[in-house]
């Protein structure tokens, strides 16, 4: 079996206005350019669930250490997404295992 991170980060978000996703996804991917996740992807919901459609984006991300993910939650970057996503974003659950 392959090594598996140590932490993944996953923040699943909805949209006020479904019109507003395109540039939602735009703020959330500047996100990529923290340097501290081995890996990192933001992703639109396929909604193939049948019983849930309430997420619109998908944040991804991997990290080999807890001190890893406190750098890229301090980089100037994360707060910057935040500014650009918040005031269009609706929902926003975080989970970290």
């Amino acid at each position: 079996m392959p090594q598996r991170p140590l932490l993944r980060h996953v923040v699943f978000f909805s949209a006020k206005d479904p019109a507003d996703i395109p540039q939602i996804k735009a703020g959330l991917s500047m996100l990529a350019k923290i340097p501290h996740a081995t890996a990192f992807e933001v992703r639109e919901n396929k909604r193939r669930d049948a019983l849930s459609s309430e997420v619109d984006l998908i944040v991804y991300a991997e990290f080999d250490s807890e001190e890893a993910l406190a750098a890229y939650k301090a980089d100037p970057l994360y707060e910057a997404s935040i500014k650009a996503v918040r005031p269009l974003r609706d929902i926003r659950i975080a989970a970290d295992f």
